[in-house]
């Protein structure tokens, strides 16, 4: 056993071309067919300890799981399971997370279980758990998650950073987002965040993701990090960062401010895949620096259109449409997506893509549309018919503007406006914003002194996490309606439908009445794990 143990220590620091050449040494080495013949004889007479870490030793070594060494371990182990200490059962349940599903490993999986949730109680350190936690999966059952999650909540003062981190990777890997133990791990994460490498905090941003868990505090504290650090990172890392945010919907605003200039600075580092992933990243987290804003979109308009030789259909569709949500025109790509899509290049039949596309492309045209130069604000708005049925979320702000207005003629509901957009309530008032005016007497008048109201009532989701800056889609979506002359109101639909009857009724009175009434995106949120 120690010799097998041994071996594996020295062959799990090689790398991984090292690796396959030592592994043909050792397996061609006479004393190594040797030495598991001997394991294979003596097998039954080992001690716990040395018979669980002989079949980690040869798992990870490479031994196939179908020959007679390793089915007989298992099936060896499976015989002693009992006899296992707390220590024996982690390393064996780190052994069989590795190994293929047969007869005997299912077989010792199930015993397995059944004994970790015998012994849970009795399991007083936090590095055992968190391996159990690991091993178990995410198929075993929420009361066996339930029970480790409690073990370690007993023992979370002594969590340290190395374990904190080691904890979060095993709720991914059990697929268990428990809030507490996450909270107590991000705060460990936070205070020793100068002591972590840059694989282990891409890894903590993925598995944050992985269980849908926002912290805002631990996203700062990394964000702020990279930020002070960032003369020591390479252009391609902090890359690699950003997109880990964007995915998260987390926007690092003086991280990404710094990486503007550092794009504008010097844009030769940015290959395509680059390149692709930055406008997405600046697109979705609607970022765009406040100094040198048209340098910077000039800047990556340039390496598009370097590209544009090479890139694909695809590529292009994207990066496009993610220049068009910050409200930036490229106009060479346009020409070259607008080319391809009278030739039908773009959208093929059978494409899984295909309806992301259509809304990709047509997004594109109608930012060609409104946001053109040429674009002149109109004073009358053809909109469609709308339906009178509401939905479920929205029932309540109709109820309330009822109230508040005295009648459902003085608005419309469920309003389809041109370029496919559409408004969940729309008021008309006076140019002075004192009187609303009913919606029949302004159908038909194209008179600029009416003022368009638009209220969209919006998810969470729709802003960046932590903060109520709106999101690309949405901020988009924003300045269009004003190009079509509404004055657009967003509401956080969650916070209002938490608000008493008489709190929405007086909401509602002020957004409307109040000329100097902000956007409710600009109210501040709290962070909700």
């Amino acid at each position: 056993t120690n010799c097998l143990t041994t071996v594996w220590k020295l062959f799990k620091n090689l790398s991984e071309d090292q690796q396959r050449y030592e592994k043909q040494l050792i397996f061609e080495h006479p004393a190594f067919v040797k030495l598991c013949q001997q394991l294979l004889r003596n097998s039954r007479r080992m001690t716990r300890g040395d018979l669980v870490f002989s079949l980690h030793a040869v798992v990870n070594l490479g031994v196939p799981q179908n020959t007679l060494l390793v089915q007989t371990l298992v099936r060896v182990c499976q015989e002693k399971l009992n006899q296992l200490d707390n220590r024996c059962i982690s390393v064996l349940a780190t052994t069989l997370a590795g190994l293929d599903k047969d007869k005997n490993v299912s077989a010792l999986q199930a015993g397995l279980q059944l004994l970790v949730e015998q012994r849970i109680p009795s399991i007083r350190d936090i590095f055992i758990l968190q391996n159990l936690m690991k091993c178990i999966g995410k198929d075993a059952p929420v009361f066996l998650k339930k029970k480790l999650e409690m073990a370690v909540l007993k023992e979370i003062d002594h969590l340290t950073f190395p374990n904190a981190l080691r904890v979060f990777w095993a709720l991914v890997a059990m697929n268990y987002c428990s809030v507490p133990i996450l909270n107590a791990c991000s705060k460990k994460i936070q205070e020793n965040v100068h002591d972590a490498q840059f694989r282990q905090l891409i890894l903590i941003l993925e598995a944050c993701n992985s269980l849908q868990y926002r912290n805002v505090k631990l996203f700062s504290a990394l964000a702020d990090y990279v930020n002070s650090t960032a003369c020591l990172w390479d252009k391609r890392q902090v890359i690699l960062f950003l997109s880990a945010f964007e995915t998260l919907g987390f926007q690092p605003s003086e991280l990404m401010g710094i990486f503007a200039e550092k794009v504008t600075e010097d844009p030769e580092f940015l290959n395509l895949k680059n390149l692709l992933i930055v406008l997405r990243v600046y697109s979705r987290l609607n970022y765009v620096p406040r100094q040198q804003k048209h340098l910077f979109f000039e800047t990556l308009h340039s390496c598009l259109n370097k590209y544009l030789p090479q890139i694909s259909d695809t590529e292009l569709l994207k990066a496009v449409y993610s220049l068009c949500i910050l409200g930036y025109l490229p106009h060479r790509a346009l020409d070259e997506l607008l080319q391809k899509d009278s030739r039908n290049e773009l959208l093929l039949a059978g494409d899984l893509y295909k309806e992301q596309k259509e809304m990709m492309l047509r997004c594109v045209k109608t930012c060609m549309e409104l946001d053109s130069p040429s674009f002149t604000k109109s004073a009358f708005v053809l909109t469609e018919n709308s339906s009178s049925l509401v939905s479920l979320n929205l029932r309540k702000a109709r109820e309330a503007l009822i109230e508040l207005l005295g009648d459902e003629n003085m608005f419309r509901q469920n309003v389809q406006l041109p370029y496919k957009y559409h408004i969940d309530f729309e008021i008309r008032m006076d140019s002075d914003r004192k009187k609303v005016l009913p919606i029949a007497a302004t159908d038909d008048r194209a008179d600029s002194s009416v003022q368009r109201l638009a209220f969209l009532f919006v998810p969470l989701s729709a802003f960046c996490v932590g903060t109520t800056h709106p999101q690309g889609k949405l901020a988009m979506k924003k300045r269009h309606l004003n190009k079509l002359g509404y004055h657009v109101i967003l509401v956080l639909n969650k916070k209002f439908q938490e608000m008493t009857d008489e709190d929405a009724v007086e909401f509602l009175k002020e957004k409307i009445y109040s000329e100097n009434s902000f956007p409710f995106y600009e109210v501040a949120v709290q962070d909700n794990n």
